[in-house]
């Protein structure tokens, strides 16, 4: 069809013309320019400059006006304005209207959980991809080397639009900075300018390339081996550092960033064997030659747990130093040799980082044990590439290519409960005063069965052998023997795996006595067990221990904890077992006991029946165990200073009478 003759056709070229050179400027413009260009305030930032911005928010279902979720989005940006790198980021964002973070762009959260997740009372944040920011000086300014914005995106609860969710603070989370309090930008930005501390010091100079191995109470470090193109060999090495912590059948698991998966490993093994994730999602769309009968495991977050010692010598599995013991690692204080586990896995990768130098190690990494503490871990931290002695046995040193390191420390998190508990008794008093009520937690709608908030009731000595559903007809019988006060329903058990009764065996002038008995009632075995238990004052007295191997340990510079474990052929404690005859009888935990002998020559001045024979703080396996909120009572010493009252009255009103 011909052009109307109405159209120049000049002016038709140069349209057409200048809407191609739009086009092809348009993507090469997006694709260089930062997201967005740093707030003005940034100028006068001699440090490292923060923000946080809300961008915009909508109201979410269900409706309900006591606690009304929001959506909001925010930048969280971080620019290196300081005249050196600043490795490995970390920034804390004090979230308070129980936020609940979605997704964030650019960063991973610092204590290993993965997204979403809930924040509401603060998080810090780790960068991820770019973990260390340059300066402009290196880099002419290069926004996209020396600046990260991280775009959040998340749940908040009450804050109505207009109205802004901003947190309380934002702060450096790195070593040697001082942030002073964040100032507002209008009324949906708060900014801050932290600068290095001149009293800080460190031994890291700035030339260093890798920052220096962290210390911590447990440590995993994450090496590279050897590389190709399209996957690399990592050996994982799980380190304890702490005297009193341990793991027992660990599981580890962390996430893959960019589509990764474990083709093959040895000394340990996935607790899910599974390729379909790879067979049905990019993987498989890449890797159209490869068997994904032999992948062990294609899970974005994968389980990892440990080989039994039958394996340890298995040419497919094992010959790995260190491996295959049952996913258990003492403290070095039992044995070093026994303190750290490690195992390999061939790691595939997936494009565009089909490049041997090309190496992400996971993120948000977690380690569990079954009836140990609880521990938080970093995110992976780029140090010095581990050395080797040669497996050849020449005298020389094999460096990996690459080396991460992950520390990992014991927390308490917020309304945990314990896993042990703690009985207190003593040779003055007839009764026991058992472990709290659900110590290690209670079942729910309890109403009806038990009380969840009643103190615990006094028990004689021998129904601390009984599991505590058998309890009730030898407490009841005790209570009206001492006329103690037994409320209706009767208090809820302790519910823990393990119990711990310390008796104050003996009191005299220079020395005394305890014995401590540790009962099993969980459905396994502990082999290689310990124990620990803190005295504030009486512990530069102890002697010796008499089944148990037991010695004084130091600890953060303070003598006054006295670890314990068993002697050969007693240091396994079996598990609850059913009595002699299961229709009738109960079932019966595994024991250990020892007594405990102290002297006083050098603790003249402890007050053995008050409190200083009884521990402030008691441990099984690395777990913190409940005490008791009471001690008990030295009745026969109020009985006696009653005898004597009666006494010297009985004389006054004779001698009154013969006046």
């Amino acid at each position: 069809m011909a052009l109307s003759k109405s159209y120049n056709p000049f002016f038709i070229f140069i349209f057409i013309f200048s809407l191609s050179l739009l086009l092809t400027l348009l993507p090469f413009s997006s694709s260089q320019a930062v997201d967005t260009a740093p707030s003005p305030a940034a100028d006068s930032c001699n440090g490292i400059y923060l923000s946080y911005a809300y961008s915009s928010g909508t109201k979410l279902k269900p409706t309900d006006p006591k606690h009304q979720p929001y959506r909001f989005e925010s930048v969280l940006t971080v620019l290196n304005n300081g005249d050196e790198k600043l490795q490995s980021w970390k920034v804390f964002v004090g979230f308070k209207n129980d936020e609940y973070l979605v997704s964030a762009s650019n960063a991973v959260l610092a204590d290993g959980t993965s997204l979403p997740a809930n924040v509401g009372n603060g998080t810090v944040f780790a960068g991820y991809p770019m973990a260390d920011l340059k300066t402009a000086i290196e880099t002419a300014g290069d926004l996209n080397q020396i600046q990260v914005q991280v775009k959040l995106l998340g749940t908040q609860f009450g804050v109505k639009p207009p109205n802004v969710p901003l947190p309380d603070t934002i702060q450096l989370a790195n070593d040697g900075f001082i942030c002073p309090k964040p100032s507002m930008q209008g009324k949906s930005e708060m900014q801050v300018c932290c600068t290095k501390d001149p009293k800080f010091k460190t031994n890291v100079t700035v030339d260093d390339e890798f920052l220096p191995r962290q210390s911590g109470d447990l440590t995993i470090m994450y090496d590279v081996t050897r590389t190709y193109d399209s996957n690399y060999w990592a050996q994982v090495t799980i380190s304890n550092h702490n005297p009193l912590g341990r793991l027992d059948n660990w599981k580890l698991s962390f996430d893959w960033m960019r589509d990764e998966f474990i083709y093959t490993m040895k000394g340990a093994y996935p607790y899910v064997v599974d390729s379909s994730d790879c067979l049905f999602g990019p993987q498989g769309q890449y890797y159209r030659a490869l068997d994904f009968g032999n992948v062990l495991n294609c899970e974005r977050r994968p389980t990892i747990i440990d080989l039994p010692p039958t394996k340890a010598n298995d040419t497919t599995l094992g010959l790995i130093p260190n491996c295959c013991r049952n996913g258990t690692i003492l403290p070095s204080t039992m044995d070093p040799s026994k303190s750290s586990s490690v195992f390999q896995m061939q790691v595939f990768k997936m494009p565009p980082d089909l490049n041997r130098s090309e190496l992400s190690p996971p993120q948000n990494w977690k380690i569990n044990g079954t009836l140990n503490p609880d521990y938080i871990c970093g995110p992976p931290v780029r140090v010095s590439p581990s050395q080797f002695p040669d497996p050849g046995g020449l005298p020389s040193n094999m460096t990996v290519v690459a080396s991460w390191q992950v520390v990992c420390n014991i927390t308490q998190p917020k309304n945990s409960k314990p896993k042990c508990c703690v009985s207190f008794s003593a040779y003055f008093n007839e009764s026991v005063i058992p472990c709290p009520t659900c110590a290690c937690g209670c079942p729910r709608n309890t109403d009806n069965t038990c009380r969840a908030n009643a103190p615990a009731i006094l028990v004689p000595p021998e129904a601390l052998l009984v599991p505590f559903e058998n309890r009730t007809a030898i407490t009841k019988a005790w209570a009206d023997l001492k006329h103690l006060t037994v409320p209706n329903p009767m208090p809820c058990g302790d519910n823990c795996g393990v119990s711990i009764n310390w008796h104050l065996s003996s009191d005299f002038s220079r020395g005394w006595s305890a014995r401590i008995t540790i009962f099993n009632w969980d459905e396994f075995a502990f082999p290689d067990w310990f124990a620990a238990v803190q005295l504030d004052k009486a512990t530069p007295g102890f002697e010796k221990m008499y089944s148990f191997n037991g010695s004084a340990l130091e600890l953060d510079g303070v003598n006054n904890t006295i670890f314990m474990q068993g002697l050969p052929g007693l240091n396994y404690i079996v598990a609850e077992t059913d009595g002699v005859n299961p229709e009738k009888d109960p079932r019966v935990p595994g024991k250990q006991q020892t007594v405990i002998s102290f002297t006083k020559k050098t603790t003249p001045s402890v007050n053995i029946a008050a409190r200083d024979g009884f521990p402030s703080k008691v441990f099984f396996n690395g777990e913190e165990c409940a005490l008791p909120s009471v001690l008990p009572t030295n009745n026969s010493h109020r009985k006696g200073l009653t005898t004597v009252i009666s006494i010297f009255l009985a004389v006054l009103v004779f001698m009154l009478v013969q006046q």
